[in-house]
């Protein structure tokens, strides 16, 4: 069974290479097309969606909490899991609306699952809406769900070498964060290569170093999501 999709070796062996590339093709084309209408409706909002993904583990609903609960602005989230409402009634608790989305065996979200979750949720205009996906390195870059920007979230207990084995979860973002800093002098974590390998896959990103617990980093993470380019 691949851990990432669900499929099984047997589905692997038996299906045409020429078939799977077109199907994947047709998947992604669909998505890709509910995706810029949940774009469009977004921006016609006011609202400002942030794609947040990281593997399991490494802080997000955490920095969302302290987020929101620091913010002066209106913020609501999607949850996004295989399973459970814990990370909803984590949010819920800070006051900001939210809306968990289970995928089942699913390993990401897609554009429909955030179409959905958008008529429910119905976020304020001017507000920044959190989408916060399934904890996964591999498929949630291949998905454009309608975002504006994308944040990938790193904690530093992980180690350094995860930008050169997803590739492409870090290509697609627009904001590294490393996570748990404060945890740094407990683990064997080399910060510059880290970095430099993140250099090496996205020269354009935009690297900070937090500590969702602490503090540490914290007001440039709150500058970023500020910035007047948001759009």
């Amino acid at each position: 069974m691949c851990d990432t999709c669900g499929c099984s070796d047997a589905d692997v062996r038996i299906t045409d290479h020429a078939q799977t590339v077109v199907m994947e093709q047709d998947i992604l084309a669909k998505n890709d097309e509910l995706a810029s209408h949940n774009r469009a409706h977004l921006r016609e909002g006011g609202v400002f969606a942030i794609n947040l993904m990281s593997s399991p583990g490494a802080g997000k609903t955490t920095l969302l909490e302290r987020t929101i609960r620091d913010s002066g602005g209106p913020c609501a989230v999607i949850e996004g899991d295989q399973e459970t409402l814990l990370d909803a009634e984590r949010i819920k608790a800070t006051g900001a609306p939210v809306v968990q989305i289970n995928t089942g065996a699913g390993c990401h979200l897609d554009a429909a699952m955030l179409h959905r979750a958008l008529h429910s949720l119905s976020p304020a205009h001017g507000s920044t809406l959190f989408i916060e996906n399934v904890g996964n390195l591999v498929c949630p870059a291949l998905f454009d769900l309608g975002e504006a920007a994308r944040v990938v979230v790193l904690s530093v207990t992980e180690g350094p070498g995860k930008p050169l084995k997803y590739p492409h979860m870090f290509a697609a973002t627009d904001l590294v964060l490393l996570n748990k800093v404060d945890l740094l002098p407990y683990v064997d974590f080399d910060v510059a290569e880290f970095e430099r390998d993140v250099r090496r896959v996205n020269p354009s990103a935009t690297l900070l170093q937090v500590s969702a617990t602490r503090g540490d980093g914290l007001t440039e993470w709150y500058d970023w999501l500020r910035r007047p380019d948001r759009s």
